[in-house]
Formats: C-alpha cells, sequence, structure tokens
C-alpha cells in the first residue's frame, strides 16, 4: 500500500499510522547550525566562502553570550578567533569560561574612550544599553524596568582594534548596542580599518512590534563603499564592495 493510501487509511479509522512519517532533520546537512536571532552567522559565512576568507576574524560589540543569540559563536565552533565586547559584568562572566581562546573585554565602545559612562543594566538583559534615553523608553512600556545603574570603562572602537588586531581590520564586524549602533559604526576609521563584512542591528525596538528601521546606517556605509548583502529585519548586513568585486 502507497504512504498516501495508508494516511488516508488512518484518516478514516482515526487511529494512528502503524508507519509515522519521518521527522525533518534538526541540524542542516552540511552541519551549519546558526546561534545567531535570525540566521546573520550563517548568512555571513557563506559571504566569507564566497570571497576565500577561510578563518575570518571577528569583533563582537555588544556580545550579549558566548552562544545565545551571538552573531560570532558559530565561527568560534570553527576554529576562528577574535575579541569579543560585553559591559555587563554579569553577562561577561560566561565569556572567558565559553569562549577562552578569544580576547573578552568587560567595557563599553564609545565615540571617546572614557574612564567610565553609566551603564543601564534593564531587567531584560537583552535591552542593556549606555543610552539613558533608550533605557527610559524601554521602562516606558511597563515591561521592562532599569535595575541598576553601574560605571563601565569606555574604549573606542579604532583603539579596541589597534590593541588587539595587529594593525588590520577584523574580518567580520557585528554591532547590537540598543540605541548607539549608528554612533559606534560612524566613529569606525574606514580609511585604516575595513571589515569584509559588517552587521548591524538597523531596526528600533518595539514590545508592540511597531519597529522602525534605521535608514542612516545603511546610508553611511554605502556612501562608503559598502553594500547591503541581506537584511533579516532586526540586522542588516554590509559588505565591502571592493572586497566583493576582487572575487
Amino acid at each position: 500500500m502507497s504512504m498516501l493510501k495508508r494516511i488516508w487509511k488512518g484518516l478514516q479509522e482515526e487511529k494512528p499510522l502503524a508507519e509515522p512519517l519521518p521527522e525533518a532533520p534538526q541540524v542542516p546537512a552540511d552541519g551549519r547550525h546558526s546561534f545567531s536571532q535570525s540566521g546573520e552567522d550563517v548568512i555571513a559565512d557563506f559571504v566569507f566562502r564566497a570571497i576565500g576568507i577561510v578563518r575570518p576574524t571577528y569583533l563582537d560589540i555588544g556580545a550579549h553570550h558566548p552562544t545565545r543569540l551571538s552573531n560570532t559563536s558559530f565561527f568560534y565552533a570553527q576554529g576562528c578567533r577574535g575579541v569579543n565586547v560585553e559591559p555587563d559584568p554579569d553577562l561577561f562572566a560566561e565569556f572567558p569560561k565559553q569562549r577562552p581562546g578569544d580576547v573578552n573585554l568587560n567595557v563599553g565602545i564609545g565615540e571617546q574612550q572614557a574612564a567610565a559612562l553609566p551603564f543601564y543594566v534593564m531587567s531584560t538583559r537583552t535591552l542593556n544599553t549606555f543610552s539613558e534615553t533608550e533605557a527610559k523608553r524601554y521602562e516606558s512600556t511597563g515591561v521592562h524596568r532599569i535595575e541598576s545603574v553601574i560605571e563601565v570603562p569606555v574604549m573606542s572602537i579604532n583603539a579596541v582594534i589597534d590593541q588587539h588586531f595587529s594593525g588590520a581590520a577584523p574580518d567580520f564586524l557585528t554591532v547590537d548596542v540598543e540605541g548607539l549602533d549608528f554612533e559606534i559604526v560612524k566613529t569606525l576609521d574606514l580609511a585604516r580599518y575595513r571589515p569584509a563584512v559588517i552587521c548591524v542591528e538597523t531596526i528600533t525596538f518595539s514590545e508592540a512590534r511597531q519597529e522602525q528601521k534605521l535608514p542612516e546606517i545603511g546610508e553611511y556605509l554605502v556612501a562608503n563603499g559598502y553594500f547591503v548583502y541581506a537584511d533579516t529585519y532586526i540586522n542588516t548586513i554590509f559588505v565591502d564592495r571592493a572586497r566583493w568585486a576582487r572575487v
């Protein structure tokens, strides 16, 4: 009896099929399991393969967690190494444990280096931010609250690259800092440091799902020689046009 006939017979008799349909595999056949929120790591991996970067380095700003919602955990598992920046000391504590091969920095990234700046730790840790405006906006929803305000040292993005990438740009830059993403991106000295791939959060947070896309990040990067390779609604992935054109 064909599979279709068995299914139809089972439905008519209102009892389970003798041979249940096989379940879909949970992991892709090539083993590329995404750790990102919307598959950004696998998209970036495709770009790196296409342009011949075998083991990309990375700078993860607002890293949050070593594996959960991580744009770089996929690459770490492949033997790549880089720098994770996470200002929340509680969240940061997991990075030396789970990502010992990386450089892990318990600092913030700002327009300029500073001894310390106020950092707003939210009840929902994915919303942590250096922006008082954003923190109060999150709190106004009645769903999230500011748990504490702590002082966190701040470095510039260029200083981090100077100190930890031996004068070269990281291949992959990922930025998720709740409200200050554009400020960080535009302070990157693109004349000296040009990541091949940049992933940036380009949407505002909304509890009511009334998000707004932030066009200024894309406008800035496109004007500086990048193009939009992919957009996952939450994040946009930009690729250096010159690196792509050399393929």
